[in-house]
């Protein structure tokens, strides 16, 4: 279907079961609750445009909504075992408040595993949505509140649907923006193509639009979202980089800051890389994830570069702006990791001395190629090894802190602590 096509549709099918939510709906109160990462709360943002659409009011505590939307993640096994704890909680509530329904979406939902586990196991779930059709919500509602036990709707390719809907910004100042959806890589530990799909970009014109459009309403600082940012602009048949859309967005009026997530190694260009001189509104700041430090075990992630090519693109990227923070992600225990290649990890995180890092154990993720290696790591071992790596971390992260003692910089508050109110 063209893509005009299918926006029309949508527009159809939402006004559609709007109005019918409206007129015929009276229990108005919902809340959302996000697991996991930035295209997780941004797509919350636009589930919330809709019940906002549809008019209910949100809420902040579960016990006053008629109408709960748990928005997953499946990153880790720890994400989906959270879900799960909390769907199991929302079953003693509907025992207690009969007229409240439970919806659950996101990546969890777009594998057919977790998906059936939570068909079976919680009976309370009233609806069932994916990453791909967040814009179904309307009609599946409209479902549910007519007698349907179970109103589910999955979507196995990504549709861009950021020209049709809103999005309700949890900060008027920042925003996120999707510059493209999916991923082609397949790192043999990682469920992300099989819940997100294949790898598509938005085009410029459809960005810079939004982006213009968040300005007018005070947003000063845009991160842009993508699985490998670094891609951007592959799937066009004109050629077009993520580096130009870059340039792109920092000549539009009213930005001030511009921020990414996340990248791949094997994918950051030159062009790029020389960004963060040539254009004066990119933040002095890249996430790099390099997940392991051992060339080895980075062949049978299937990440596609080796330890040598890292540390040389990190050398160019320093050599260009020495003063560049860097984070990276950090996996601890890979199957077949030996002693040798988490030495190898270590000597990789003292020669880049990391800004931050988000370091975790490896987790078995079902029906990826690493959970069906026989070689995997005692979680004695992993533990182990984990704190190693924080102990190596933690004095550079330090080191680099204190060196913004009696400085004065530019920052952007976002919020008040949770900590020492």
């Amino acid at each position: 279907m063209e893509n005009k096509e299918l926006i029309n549709d949508i527009n159809i099918n939402i006004n559609e079961y709007i109005r019918n939510i409206k007129e015929n709906i009276y229990y108005k109160k919902a809340i959302v609750i996000t697991h996991g990462c930035q295209m997780n709360e941004h797509d919350s943002e636009k589930i919330e445009w809709l019940l906002e659409k549809m008019g209910y009011d949100l809420v902040k505590d579960i016990k006053d909504a008629d109408l709960v939307i748990v928005n997953t993640c499946s990153v880790r096994h720890s994400a989906e075992d959270k879900v799960y704890g909390q769907l199991g909680n929302l079953k003693n509530l509907k025992s207690k408040k009969k007229n409240i329904k439970v919806a659950v979406c996101g990546c969890m939902m777009q594998r057919e595993e977790s998906r059936n586990y939570v068909i079976e196991k919680f009976p309370n779930v009233d609806i069932i949505f994916g990453t791909n059709n967040i814009w179904k919500l309307p009609e599946l509602l409209s479902m549910s509140y007519n007698g349907k036990k179970l109103a589910i709707d999955i979507e196995e390719n990504p549709v861009n649907f950021d020209d049709t809907l809103g999005a309700n910004r949890l900060y008027s100042f920042k925003s996120y923006v999707n510059i493209m959806y999916g991923c082609n890589n397949f790192c043999s530990y990682c469920i992300v193509p099989y819940t997100r799909g294949r790898e598509t970009s938005r085009r410029p014109v459809e960005i810079i639009r939004e982006i213009e459009n968040l300005t007018k309403k005070g947003t000063k600082e845009v991160t842009l979202l993508g699985q490998n940012v670094n891609s951007y602009g592959k799937t066009f048949e004109d050629e077009f980089s993520f580096a130009d859309l870059l340039e792109q967005i920092n000549d539009i009026d009213g930005v001030e800051r511009i921020r990414f997530m996340t990248s791949h190694p094997k994918d950051i260009s030159d062009e790029l890389i020389y960004s963060f001189n040539n254009l004066d509104k990119l933040c002095n700041f890249l996430h790099l994830p390099v997940q392991a430090g051992s060339s080895r075990v980075l062949k049978m992630m299937n990440r596609k570069y080796t330890k040598e090519d890292y540390l040389k693109k990190i050398d160019k990227i320093k050599s260009i702006n020495p003063d560049i923070a860097l984070s990276t992600d950090i996996m601890v225990g890979f199957p077949g990791e030996s002693e040798e290649d988490f030495l190898d990890t270590l000597d990789l995180a003292k020669k880049v001395e990391y800004d931050t890092a988000f370091t975790f154990i490896y987790s078995v993720r079902e029906n990826t190629p690493a959970a069906k290696r026989d070689d995997q790591v005692p979680d004695k071992v992993k533990h182990e090894r984990f704190e190693r790596l924080l102990d190596v971390l933690y004095p550079i992260q330090e080191k680099k802190n204190r060196k913004f003692i009696g400085k004065n910089v530019d920052v952007l508050v976002e919020d008040f602590s949770k900590k020492d109110r």
